[in-house]
């Protein structure tokens, strides 16, 4: 009996989990600029059959996860917000960036950008530009490889060794022809971000903007996050921006010293 019931304690948590890596399958299919989905697009993403999808859903939408819009789409809900808005490496580091990165897009009315690294990933936590000038990406909350951009290029350059090593074993694409997809090439440009402290991305995520990046430090020196600039060919003034753009991260440095941020308690 003490074994049966055993093994039956191990089918329900093998079942719970199974439930819960579900869910997580869901709430991941809106990325990548999938903001409302149907109930079949999401069964199609995840692979799960429609019925099985159904009660999932409707289990995150009674919980405020998700949210049914009127015409049975669905898109992320408040509630899950409300929980995400309590994490401090993303939001209250947003919040102690922005007043610096909004100085910085309104001195140069370039488009500016934060994001921090997540595995193998960088995600995009804020950025600021002109609504006559919009730029497709980077989406906030959305994840992106990091050996295009500069923003990107920064945060490899200062992730663990074995993150580095990982990236450089993996699949480097091609967004354009200047992107670097050569992992000796790649590694050289990690060894110079690191001696500089600048990135410099030029047309290799698209034919036209050039990008400039420095990295933000925590009270520990830690990179925890990175800044950059995005910017047209025409309206390159490199020594000019890089300059702005290191001043800020710097300056963005010292209010998450001066917050504490990454401050190790003794």
């Amino acid at each position: 009996m003490t074994d049966h019931g055993a093994k039956g304690g191990e089918a329900s948590e093998d079942g719970a989990r199974s439930l819960i890596d579900r869910a997580f399958a869901i709430l991941g299919t809106f990325q990548g600029g999938r903001v409302r989905q149907s109930l079949s697009d999401i069964s199609r993403r995840t692979d799960l059959p429609i019925a099985t999808c159904h009660r999932i859903v409707g289990r995150l939408t009674e919980w405020g996860a998700l949210e049914r819009d009127a015409e049975g789409r669905y898109n992320i809900g408040l509630r899950l917000w409300e929980v995400a808005s309590l994490a401090p490496r993303s939001v209250g580091l947003q919040r102690l960036a922005r007043p610096h990165m909004q100085d910085l897009y309104e001195t140069t009315g370039y488009a500016s950008h934060l994001a921090i690294r997540e595995g193998l990933e960088l995600v995009s936590i804020d950025r600021f530009q002109s609504p006559r000038r919009q730029v497709r990406r980077p989406q906030i909350g959305v994840r992106y490889p990091m050996h295009a951009t500069a923003i990107g290029l920064v945060l490899l350059a200062n992730a663990p060794a074995d993150v580095r090593a990982e990236v450089l074993a993996g699949e480097l694409e091609a967004f354009t022809p200047r992107t670097y997809t050569d992992p000796a090439v790649l590694e050289r440009v990690l060894d110079d971000i690191r001696r500089t402290g600048y990135a410099v991305s030029d047309r290799q995520v698209d034919k036209v903007h050039i990008s400039v990046a420095a990295p933000v430090r925590a009270s520990d020196d830690s990179v925890v996050a990175a800044v950059s600039l995005a910017l047209t060919e025409k309206d390159v003034d490199g020594k000019n921006m890089i300059h702005l753009v290191r001043l800020t991260a710097a300056s963005i440095s010292r209010t998450l010293d001066a917050a504490g941020f990454g401050r190790v308690e003794s």
